[in-house]
């Protein structure tokens, strides 16, 4: 009787138990199961003779393929794909996915939830009642901003920031403005949100997400001129890529008074430097980069590329394709 080889895979990160049960039922494997990153040369010795890989942040360019010569996938445990040089990939005829829309609605949850902290200065104010700083006389020292029915300007109307606009519309009642390469003309009917130029948008809004992609064209596309155009008393909210701002000219903007604050999830160098300025202002509040970081969107982006990682070395297309790669 004809055996035939089970296909190689290699996790470069630690993964549930059940997904990497589910893995080991069609593919040999080895992974690294540790918190830290794997040190690069070594994760370069173990694709030598893999044919498939699971992994975050990684760069996959010429240096990754040149070791793993024998590769036929990759699958990035990230909605973004930032780390994956699509030219290098198309030229090699790889297969290349990545996990959308399983993390849409724990982003969302996360944008809303800073947008509320930074308007209402929660982790400020938490700090201050734990210091016992509290004293009966203050009162407009303490004061906020209202979400409730102010305007939310959103750039970048993918699948979380129609969720977003969803959150606030229904749970808000927030007017939505929303900046685009392509008009969204369903999420208009169905959400009642508003298309809007770029310079209409920041002058209207009273929080200004950003949602876009990391890549060449929005690169830095955030800095001191679109603060410049923003209310003074907007509020900021970073939860994409930190390369799509300048961190310098958010600084500025936020020492100057040119905004009223600031809620990040992603920053320039992660993780942040301790010398970095926004650790010592009050008007910003930051999270570690945890956009999608709930047990079960984490388990379920992991499922999702095993999933892709074994269809494809079964010789199937995988649904997740990177966009780039779709025919």
């Amino acid at each position: 009787m004809l055996h035939l080889r089970k296909k190689k895979v290699f996790i470069a990160k630690k993964i549930p138990k059940e997904v990497e049960e589910y893995i080991s039922d069609h593919c040999d494997y080895e992974i690294w199961d540790r918190d830290e990153q794997i040190p690069m040369d070594l994760f370069y010795k173990k694709i030598a003779d893999k044919d498939g890989v699971l992994l975050t942040k990684i760069p996959v360019d010429q240096t990754f393929f040149q070791h793993g010569k024998n590769l036929k996938v990759v699958s990035n445990i990230s909605a973004g794909y930032d780390n994956f040089d699509v030219d290098e990939i198309r030229n090699r005829k790889i297969i290349a996915t990545h996990t959308p829309k399983v993390l849409d609605e724990t982003v969302a949850d996360l944008i809303m939830g800073l947008m509320l902290a930074t308007a209402r200065r929660i982790p400020e104010l938490d700090a201050y009642v734990r210091n016992n700083k509290w004293k009966p006389t203050d009162v407009e020292s303490l004061f906020g901003v209202d979400v409730s029915h102010a305007v939310l300007g959103i750039i970048g109307m993918g699948n979380i920031g129609e969720a977003v606009a969803k959150r606030a519309r229904m749970g808000f009642d927030m007017e939505v403005l929303y900046h685009n390469r392509n008009r969204k003309i369903k999420a208009e009917e169905s959400l009642g949100v508003k298309y809007a130029d770029m310079d209409d948008l920041l002058a209207k809004s009273d929080y200004v997400v950003i949602m876009t992609p990391s890549n060449e064209s929005t690169y830095r596309m955030f800095n001191k001129e679109m603060f410049k155009k923003m209310k003074r008393t907007a509020i900021f909210i970073n939860a994409s890529r930190g390369e799509v701002v300048d961190e310098n000219d958010l600084v500025e903007a936020l020492k100057t008074g040119t905004i009223l604050g600031a809620g990040l999830d992603v920053y320039d160098k992660e993780p942040i430097p301790k010398e970095n300025p926004l650790l010592e202002m009050k008007n910003v509040v930051l999270l570690p980069h945890i956009g999608s970081a709930t047990h079960k969107t984490r388990f379920d982006m992991a499922m999702c590329a095993a999933k892709d990682t074994v269809s494809a070395l079964s010789g199937h297309l995988p649904e997740n394709l990177i966009p780039e790669l779709k025919i």
